[in-house]
This record gives C-alpha cells, sequence and structure tokens, in this order.
C-alpha cells in the first residue's frame, strides 16, 4: 500500500513524532496506522497515545443533572466554528439537546436522532438540528450522549471553559452533605484537569498490563545501555515504569490536585472527606467528554480563501 502524506500527517498528530519517522514507521508496517503507532512506541518516538486527543472540532459539552441528583446526562454537539460555538442561539440548542438527552430511553445516537423532538412534536430530533443548521448556517451534529444513574448517592457534574469540557462522577454515599457536594465537584474538576482513564486499578485488564510491559521491554531492548543490565534490573525498571503509568492514568492513584503537601492521592482526599463527615464514599464511574476529542479539524488558510473568492 502506498504510504501517503495524509497518512504521515495523521501519524504525525497521533504520536508526536517527527515526520521522517513516521514514515520509516508507515513503511516497516506496511502503511498499518495501528502497527505504526506501537512501532514508533517500541522505539521510543512516542508518548502513549498522549496527543491521540487533540481536540480537533468546535461546539460544547453540556450536562443536565436530574433535581434529585440520582440521574444525569452529558452530551456534546459539534459545529464548524467556534464564533458558532459561542454564539446564544447555539448553545441554547444545546440545552434544549441535553434536555431531551436526560428523559430518552435510546441507547444510541441512531435511535435519539430518531425519535420525536421534544420542543417540536412534528419532528424528529434529525429534523430539528437540520432546522437549526438552516438557521445558524453551519454544519452542526449531535456527536454523543451518556447517561448515568446512582441509587445510592448522587451524580456530580462540571463544565469547563464554557463547554470545552464536560464531566459527569457518579459516587456512591450513605451520606448527602454540601462537604461531600464539594468533595464531588473537586473530583470532577480532577478528572477534566488531569484526564483519567480509570477509576482505579481493578478495571485495567491483565491483557492491558502485558501489553505495555511488552512495550516498554522493547524500548529498553533498543537502548544499547539498557540492554545490557541484569534482567532482574530490567524487570525492576518496567515495574516502576508500569506503577508510574498507572499513577497517572488512574483517577484514585493521582496526586489530587489541590493537595496542600502535593503528596495527597485522590484516595486519600474521598478518605479524608468520608472521616470527617461519618461517610462511606466510593466513586463508582465517571465520563469526561472534550470538545472535538478524536476529530480531524479542518484546516483554513483565510488568505488563500479570500483570494479566490476576489478572484485574485
Amino acid at each position: 500500500m502506498a504510504i501517503t502524506a495524509a497518512m504521515v500527517k495523521e501519524l504525525r498528530e497521533m504520536t508526536g513524532a517527527g515526520m521522517m519517522d513516521c514514515k520509516k514507521a508507515l513503511t516497516a508496517t506496511e502503511a498499518n496506522i495501528e502497527k505504526a503507532v506501537e512501532w514508533l512506541r517500541e522505539k521510543g518516538l512516542a508518548t502513549a497515545q498522549k496527543k491521540a486527543g487533540r481536540i480537533a472540532a468546535e461546539g460544547i459539552c453540556k450536562t443536565v443533572v436530574s433535581d434529585d441528583e440520582k440521574s444525569a446526562v452529558v452530551v456534546e454537539v459539534n459545529a464548524e466554528t467556534d464564533f458558532v460555538a459561542k454564539n446564544e442561539k447555539f448553545q441554547n440548542y444545546v440545552a434544549e439537546v441535553a434536555s431531551q438527552a436526560i428523559k430518552t430511553a435510546a441507547k444510541t445516537i441512531e435511535e435519539f436522532l430518531d425519535e420525536q423532538w421534544i420542543s417540536d412534536a412534528g419532528k424528529t430530533v434529525k429534523e430539528a438540528l437540520a432546522a437549526q443548521i438552516a438557521v445558524i448556517g453551519e454544519n452542526m451534529n449531535i456527536r454523543r450522549f451518556e447517561k448515568v444513574y446512582e441509587e445510592n448517592g448522587f451524580i456530580a457534574s462540571y463544565i469547563h471553559m464554557g463547554g470545552k469540557i464536560g464531566v459527569l462522577v457518579d459516587v456512591e454515599t450513605d451520606v448527602v452533605n454540601d462537604d461531600i457536594r464539594a468533595m464531588a465537584k473537586n473530583i470532577a474538576m480532577q478528572i477534566a484537569a488531569l484526564k483519567p482513564l480509570y477509576v482505579n486499578r481493578s478495571e485495567i485488564s491483565e491483557d492491558y498490563i502485558a501489553h505495555e510491559k511488552e512495550i516498554l521491554l522493547a524500548q529498553i531492548m533498543n537502548d544499547p545501555k539498557e540492554s545490557q543490565k541484569p534482567q532482574k534490573v530490567i524487570d525492576g525498571m518496567i515495574n516502576g515504569r508500569i506503577n508510574k503509568e498507572l499513577k497517572e492514568i488512574c483517577l484514585m492513584d493521582q496526586v489530587y490536585v489541590k493537595a496542600e503537601d502535593g503528596k495527597q492521592t485522590v484516595a486519600q482526599y474521598i478518605g479524608e472527606v468520608a472521616k470527617a463527615n461519618g461517610a462511606k464514599i466510593a466513586i463508582r464511574k465517571f465520563v469526561r467528554y472534550e470538545t472535538g476529542e478524536g476529530i480531524e479539524k479542518k484546516q483554513e488558510n483565510f488568505a488563500e480563501e479570500v483570494a479566490k473568492q476576489m478572484g485574485v
């Protein structure tokens, strides 16, 4: 398969590796993007997908929590430009989408788009979206939604930067008061800022750990100095790096961002709040949406566009 400039660009955006390294990776893997990412990681030329989720589209995320705090939803609606995303009409429309999403029985976006629009029984959600596109004058998309329920506690929500990031946190607790609500809000802010992938290590599969160890071993074997070390030392290095990675991707293991000593973990912070309130507290789940995550943004050259329109 021929390697194109677009493929090199995509791999470079995913990994942060240099252009020539990306081309070498694609050549070595017969233009397989996923294998090329692995190749770059093994060579130590890419950082485990840390740059794979760049914001690449405009729009906003919106959360809605029920009055009893037992259920909540987060939605993402995209537009073409940041200008429209900040427009009051667009924001009001997204609020309507979120209000419908918290009541929907739909399990997929396709089902959601086909149901009756809550604000106009004569239209489907898809038809109402088409009408908004005509009014606002830009292409728009209801990209995704997720609902969370918690009977034995409550759901906390947080919106960052006017909708760039939306977070829901499922808190199981036998005590619900202002202190515990404030704790949940702090945890939601932590999730928005540090982007964990899991609540705790028990959610991570053995296959994932084994795969990461293979990558780390390949990196070590590609280093002339480190590869000469005794196997016991190499095993220790791999376990140390795995533990460091897990502390970054597991919410409970992360250092709490507001910790005064810079050492307290999220788990310790929650335990502290639980003890102070005589409560049992567990974070069961979280959802984090970032606007445009994983969508390639169209590159615009406004000088060329103006020249084209003027016939220059």
